[in-house]
């Protein structure tokens, strides 16, 4: 059977595999696994369905879950569209006005809240609510509904509901919404992303027929949200494809995870990738003589890891890398090799390779949430992989590039449009049903896509020459020492930057070389040591651009940028947010008056 509606998957996992472990988190001592059955999965499916039913709500009714990643997230989420109803999963870590504004925005009839610290941060704004929605929560707190009765009431009227439930299964169509997504969003208010089952469907197919990643045998670690599309577009091929979801216990708790777990595979963002391998790089620091000779000799090997080269010489030296150094980075995360999708941005080629070369393998893919998302991927089938491109096109999707580079797509992926915008719908989606991404992008070697930058988000100095940020930023994230920067300058002579140093990476270097480590970040920023090893990083970055997109000046500052504020949930940088806090900085690095408007 091939799914046309999500919860199609449901049949499919029933007839085709046997698991006691398909969905599992972590116990409350964090030592062990809970772990839940398909048919414990297609039970609690029903059972929601059943109770939505019995509380009233009706087809299209908008059900939204504020929760991290767990086996009750996909209970829900099928239970929602089981009964014709549209499930809004949002951000668990959101401020007030942010949920005031969705919550209202996509008419909520009820909401499902995972911890109580959820609810604290949710329950001020409910009286501002139009629709005064229901609450449920998953962990129990006083005066609220648990998940618990829910389930209890779907069971007591599971008998009386399935007809209901049954025709639905028969008239449910794929063009049907299935979900609203709110995107994250780095400006401005965030959009409802309307997706039909079939926008889902005929998205994470192909990358099931045509990639095949994993198996039923495989078991993936989840920490991205489940609310972002991209997550959630994977959590439905790997269900498809019967691999065991284990939900990690928290970001901090993500190797301990993989280890216990032994993980096949995982989806991360590029910075998830930059921090493990910074990591990598500081665990050798601390060894001595010939062990950290090898070392390092096998991390610098692997930045440069050619994956298609097979001289005998070569191979030597890579299975030598291997048993000595990669192979031990592998036991550390359960001893597996393993198969992992990168998506939201570019990752540095040199990190890329050094996973690679570890036998983690990394899939560079690209998509919007518009898009559900993924319009292109590297496959490993064939070895069709362009280290440094996001990918050839995803069979079924139609894409070409505009006159200036932008990355244009339609096809059944492609959203039924924004919630309640009209006008924007049509400002993003032209008269000939071409969506703008955005992006800029080219072709490499004709086939695989490589995405340049944002088109908004490119710039023009004074000098008339224009500098795209995401290049520059994403040089001088390999340096070990800068953990985040932002390239500004429009309408100014020059391209400067601001810096969050890695702290943590100064502090080795400190150490390493017996200088006393400053105090505080402050002094640390002012420390004559501290400014020469950051003008050499950057010059380095430098000698590697053209003059006009050169970092001429740039500041240093002693924070820690953090999703939700200076951070979208995915990583990216809000620029408008950080333009903000720093105004007076900014203003400083081009000699502006600070009274000046």
């Amino acid at each position: 059977m091939r799914p046309t509606r999500l919860f199609d998957i449901l049949d499919v996992i029933s007839e085709k595999y046997e698991k006691p472990d398909f969905f599992a988190k972590r116990t409350e001592d964090g030592k062990g696994w809970v772990t839940y059955s398909i048919p414990e999965y297609v039970d609690y499916a029903h059972n929601f369905a059943s109770a939505f039913l019995e509380l009233g709500f009706q087809k299209g009714d908008k059900i939204a879950t504020i929760m991290r990643n767990r086996p009750a997230w996909n209970f829900l989420d099928m239970g929602i569209m089981l009964a014709g109803m549209v499930h809004v999963p949002v951000y668990p870590t959101l401020n007030p006005e942010e949920y005031r504004y969705i919550l209202n925005h996509c008419d909520c009839k009820c909401i499902v809240f995972g911890i109580e610290s959820i609810y604290k941060r949710v329950a001020p704004v409910i009286p501002d609510i139009e629709q005064h929605p229901l609450m449920y929560g998953v962990d129990k707190v006083d005066g609220v509904p648990s998940l618990e009765e829910l389930v209890e009431l779907g069971k007591q009227n599971r008998e009386k509901w399935a007809p209901v439930i049954e025709e639905n299964k028969r008239t449910i169509s794929t063009d049907d919404i299935s979900t609203i997504i709110y995107t994250s969003g780095t400006t401005g208010k965030s959009k409802g992303v309307m997706l039909s089952h079939g926008n889902m469907c005929n998205n994470f197919l192909p990358i099931v027929e045509d990639l095949q990643l994993l198996d039923y045998r495989s078991k993936m670690l989840s920490f991205l949200p489940l609310c972002h599309v991209y997550e959630r577009i994977v959590n439905y091929h790997y269900q498809y494809m019967g691999v065991s979801h284990y939900y990690a216990g928290s970001l901090a708790t993500i190797a301990q995870d993989m280890k216990d777990m032994h993980a096949d595979g995982f989806c991360a963002v590029p910075r998830v990738f930059e921090m493990m391998y910074d990591k990598l790089y500081a665990s050798g620091k601390n060894l001595k003589g010939l062990k950290k000779h090898i070392y390092y000799w096998a991390f610098r090997f692997g930045t440069k890891f050619d994956y298609y080269c097979e001289r005998p010489l070569y191979l030597l030296k890579y299975n030598i890398a291997d048993k000595l150094v990669y192979s031990k980075w592998r036991e550390a995360l359960g001893g597996h090799e393993m198969t992992v999708v990168s998506g939201g941005s570019s990752i540095p080629e040199k990190v890329i390779r050094l996973f690679v070369a570890a036998k983690i393998r990394v899939y560079e893919g690209y998509g919007l949430t518009e898009t559900s998302p993924v319009i292109a991927v590297n496959n490993p089938r064939g070895h069709s992989i362009q280290i440094g491109c996001v990918g050839e096109i995803l069979r079924g999707v139609e894409f070409k590039l505009a006159e200036d580079g932008e990355i244009l797509t339609k096809g059944p992926c492609l959203m039924k449009g924004y919630y309640k915008d009209e006008a924007y719908t049509k400002e993003v989606i032209d008269e000939d049903g071409w969506f703008h991404t955005g992006d800029i992008g080219t072709l490499v070697d004709g086939r695989y896509l490589k995405i340049t930058d944002r088109k908004k988000e490119i710039f023009k100095l004074s000098l008339g020459k224009y500098v795209a940020p995401q290049v520059v930023e994403s040089k001088l994230h390999e340096s070990e020492y800068i953990d985040n920067v932002m390239v500004i300058g429009e309408n100014e002579k020059f391209a400067s930057a601001i810096i969050v140093p890695s702290f943590e990476n100064f502090e080795n270097y400190f150490n390493k070389h017996k200088i006393s480590v400053p105090t505080s970040r402050a002094n640390f920023i002012a420390h004559p040591e501290f400014v020469a090893l950051m003008n050499k990083e950057v010059d380095k970055v430098n000698k590697t651009l053209a003059d006009h997109e050169q970092i001429k000046r740039f500041r240093i500052v002693p924070d820690t940028w953090n999703i939700g504020e200076e951070l979208s949930q995915t990583m990216k940088l809000k620029r408008k947010v950080i333009y903000q806090k720093y105004d007076a900085l900014c203003r400083e690095i081009y000699n502006y008056d600070k009274k000046e408007e």
